[in-house]
């Protein structure tokens, strides 16, 4: 299986976790890791040179710290922009049918704070709904949120066990299915 893992982060070298998360990412064997920010500094985006590179992956993440409540601009323009009707979705919209689409996120509360009652009042499965709705859209398959909470209080062996965790998350995690589905809406 060929992972891509679209890393949108507006300040990477700036970023403790989703650097060090970058970095492991790009020792793995059929991993592809695209810097967004990097790649796109004027946000012009090359629609066809990302399709291409979607069309040649199995397994997609979108990497980034959580912005109120979402993702980086640039990640929402990729959306808008690289997700065409008749590409995506729609008639002959195929290319992402049956591929799998998953996030890693890095919030800077903690994780107490997304629960019903906390702080943020919702999961991480509840914020990042709007991209398990895409996957559903666009036909793939979603993966469960892979999170890293409190990114300023992070200390390095925390830090060093949220790498290897995520590396296991790439190459293991799972589709949600129905079952998953019930039991987070009770």
């Amino acid at each position: 299986m060929k992972t891509l893992v679209i890393v949108a982060h507006p300040n990477l070298s700036q970023s403790k976790i989703n650097r060090a998360w970058t970095e492991r990412a790009k020792q793995l064997p059929d991993t592809t890791v695209h810097e967004l920010y990097r790649a796109y500094p004027d946000g012009r985006i090359d629609v066809r040179g990302e399709q291409a590179l979607l069309d040649v992956h199995d397994r997609i993440i979108f990497q980034y710290p959580l912005y109120w409540y979402s993702t980086p601009p640039l990640l929402k323009q990729w959306f808008d922009e690289v997700l065409e009707p008749g590409w995506a979705f729609g008639p002959g919209g195929v290319h992402l049918k049956d591929k799998e689409i998953g996030i890693a996120i890095s919030t800077a509360g903690t994780a107490a704070s997304y629960r019903p009652g906390g702080y943020n009042l919702f999961t991480i499965r509840d914020i990042a709904k709007p991209v398990e709705a895409l996957a559903n859209y666009v036909g793939a398959h979603y993966l469960p949120p892979f999170a890293i909470h409190d990114a300023r209080h992070v200390t390095d062996e925390q830090l060093a066990e949220s790498e290897a965790e995520y590396v296991h998350h790439l190459a293991t995690a799972r589709r949600v299915g129905a079952a998953d589905l019930v039991a987070n809406n009770r």
